[in-house]
């Protein structure tokens, strides 16, 4: 799946447009969790573009522990 955990994005839709942030968790085929320069939230893959960089953090990591990982 091209939206594994850890898999850094770019929100394409919203107030947060062209924001990073990194996937945390998979919850169905349409939706992920993230978190990272955006509010933690369920997001719609379709609202997202997947980047080349995958950053290692675990399954529903804390924002602290995302922020880093992103810098």
């Amino acid at each position: 799946m091209l939206f594994e955990i850890g898999r850094v994005c770019e929100k394409t839709a919203g107030k947060e447009a062209g924001k990073r942030c990194v996937v945390i968790d998979v919850i169905d085929q349409n939706y992920v969790l993230v978190d990272g320069d955006v509010k933690r939230r369920r997001v719609n893959i379709s609202h997202l573009r997947p980047l080349d960089q995958v950053v290692k953090v675990e399954k529903g990591a804390k924002t602290a522990n995302v922020k880093a990982a992103l810098k």
